[in-house]
């Protein structure tokens, strides 16, 4: 290449080599080298590009994009003074390649290294989302937020952060990469460090503060008071029941609460809410009289009763027992739902416990007073049978009450275990109403009341000692079954059948044989007679001997015949010897047939004294 430079006339030859050297001395003098940073005019805006002047024998073009910061509006106009980074100093078109944001990068790296070397918080916009966290333009330099980094708390709406100038705490940077990374979290924990000591210095209980509802859990709400953190606990939120703190609070909202507990020690808060408002237990008593009746909402309902809010922080119970009159030992949840209204009666009040006793049935006619006003004792009523238990028939009332029958009450004749085989549940029975227990919600029936008490009836006509003639009814392994001429049922015990041991067999009677005997019990109470043949015949004997004793000889006929038989085997006797030896007799006979101590209970007056009569004689 030839080139001629100062005399027209002189002709120099120059080889590329010794241009671009010469070039690069000329800008070099200039300070103008690539990969520096240089000053620049704006000479025009051509559509999407800005046309620069850096010095060079021509201009540079930058995209208009590199001159507002990520997400902004790019503000410039010509005759403007603005660094750039020189890329190249000529392109292949012979222009200046020029950058904006390298420029601005270059600038913001220096000071960048300046702030992380002193540990200093450099200031910053949150522009974009990238995975793991978010973009931030720091001057020019792009660096990296990880989403744990963006605050000392989850974060659910990012929004508000975006494009916002505010500092952050550079945790690492490589400049030959290009990679920063900052934190947002580290400058507000710095922050609410200090926030903290003075909150703490400050704070005493009772103090009302203004708080951010940070978090929310089933047993209260976590709120930030400004560098530290204080729990509400679900039952310091209002005076009425909540069930979960999200029925009254949510995250971000911001509330005065005020402060209950404060340790020193653990740092722990605890808050409150219905602090701020009246306790409506403070007049309990004069708003909710005892007896009162009032109209109430089912908040809860347990097993063994069901909550009612009589009005927003007030609560009584009922208890499963005072719900209904006729419904027992049924969950509560079926008699009543929750969220119903229900008409109550305040029971109690224990005002220093926060309790009061509710209940439902007291507000509705009491079945067992209007039975008792509409039937007395004595009344005949029919009813259903309800149910049949081992110990009697419950009977359907009005009032949907029930009345027992109870197997004793059924019949005058059968057994309460064989009369209640002839009923079934669902028959409709007449009976008489016994008894009427209001306190223990009891009403006693009877059946066999509706008829006259055989034994009361035939009771004039028989009495303890009499010998009367009975027809055999029945046959059983421990003693005959009789009926007595006027209806009356009687037992005739196995050792009661006769005096005669060998005679003592049920099996000896049959069915409708007549048969005489002694009655030698009548018990009203279980209508029951006891009978004994061999009684009978023990008292006829000894009327017999009585008779013959009375005569001139002083010896009955059996005394006598015996004294002759035992003369002629050589013995002698004497009449009062006979009669001790028969009496002997009589009673080693007794013992042999088992006879019992019962047995000689049941002996008569007349046998006692005929006993007693003979021992005197005898002594």
């Amino acid at each position: 290449m030839a080139i001629e430079l100062g005399n027209p006339d002189a002709n120099i030859e120059m080889s590329d080599e010794d241009f671009a050297s010469m070039l690069e001395e000329t800008f070099g003098e200039g300070e103008l080298s690539e990969g520096s940073v240089v000053k620049g005019t704006v000479i025009a805006i051509e559509g999407d590009s800005v046309l620069i002047d850096v010095g060079l024998k021509s201009e540079g073009r930058v995209p208009i994009r590199e001159f507002g910061a990520p997400g902004s509006t790019p503000e410039i106009s010509p005759g403007d003074l603005i660094d750039v980074y020189l890329e190249r100093i000529e392109d292949n078109q012979g222009e200046a390649m020029l950058s904006r944001e390298k420029a601005r990068r270059e600038e913001s790296w220096t000071l960048l290294e300046k702030a992380f070397n002193n540990q200093e918080k450099v200031t910053g916009s949150i522009f974009g989302r990238v995975k793991g966290g978010f973009t931030v333009d720091l001057s020019g330099a792009i660096a990296f937020l990880p989403g744990s980094q963006i605050d000392v708390r989850p974060v659910r709406d990012i929004n508000p952060l975006m494009s916002t100038p505010q500092p952050f705490q550079i945790l690492k940077m490589d400049r030959r990469r290009g990679n920063i990374v900052v934190s947002r979290r580290a400058v507000l924990e710095e922050s609410r460090a200090e926030q903290r000591t003075e909150l703490l210095a400050g704070l005493t209980e009772g103090q009302v503060i203004e708080g951010i509802v940070k978090n929310l859990t089933d047993y209260g709400a976590f709120v930030d008071l400004g560098g530290v953190d204080g729990l509400l606990h679900v039952t310091d939120l209002a005076w009425r029941r909540i069930n979960h703190p999200s029925e009254v609070l949510t995250v971000g909202q911001t509330v005065n609460v005020q402060v209950i507990r404060f340790n020193t020690e653990t740092q722990r808060i605890s808050l409150g809410m219905k602090q701020l408002e009246s306790d409506p237990w403070d007049s309990i008593e004069t708003k909710y009289p005892i007896e009162g009746v009032f109209t109430g909402r089912v908040s809860n309902i347990t097993d063994y009763g069901a909550f009612v809010e009589l009005e927003p922080g007030v609560e009584g119970l009922v208890d499963v027992s005072e719900m209904s009159w006729t419904k027992k030992n049924i969950h509560p949840g079926k008699i009543i739902s929750t969220s119903q209204e229900v008409e109550i009666m305040i029971l109690d009040i224990d005002q220093s416990k926060r309790r009061i006793s509710l209940g439902i049935k007291q507000t509705q006619d009491n079945p067992w007073t209007s039975f008792e006003t509409s039937f007395k004792v004595g009344a005949e009523i029919e009813g259903e049978i309800k149910n049949i238990t081992e110990f009697g028939l419950f009977i359907g009332l009005p009032g949907e009450i029930d009345g027992m029958v109870h197997l004793s009450d059924l019949s005058w004749e059968k057994s309460g275990e064989d009369a209640v085989n002839d009923y079934t549940k669902g028959d409709v029975v007449k009976t008489k109403v016994l008894d009427i227990d209001i306190e223990k919600e009891r009403i006693s029936l009877g059946i066999k009341q509706l008829t006259d008490d055989p034994l009361e009836s035939a009771a004039s006509e028989v009495k303890k000692g009499e010998v009367v003639t009975c027809t055999v009814s029945s046959i059983t392994e421990g003693g005959v079954e009789v009926t007595i001429s006027s209806g009356l049922k009687g037992f005739i015990r196995r050792a009661d059948l006769s005096r005669e041991r060998s005679e003592q067999r049920p099996d000896r009677f049959a069915v409708g044989d007549r048969v005489d005997a002694q009655i030698t019990n009548i018990d009203k109470r279980e209508h029951k007679l006891t009978l004994s043949v061999k009684a009978k015949e023990i008292s006829e004997e000894k009327e017999a001997m009585a008779h013959y004793g009375s005569s001139d000889s002083g010896a009955s006929l059996g005394d006598i015949l015996g004294a002759a038989m035992r003369k002629a085997e050589g013995e002698e006797t004497t009449p009062s010897e006979v009669t001790d030896e028969k009496e002997e007799k009589l009673s080693d006979d007794t013992l042999e047939t088992g006879d019992s101590a019962d047995t000689a209970e049941e002996n008569s007056p007349e046998e006692l004294e005929s006993s007693e009569s003979k021992d005197a004689s005898k002594a």
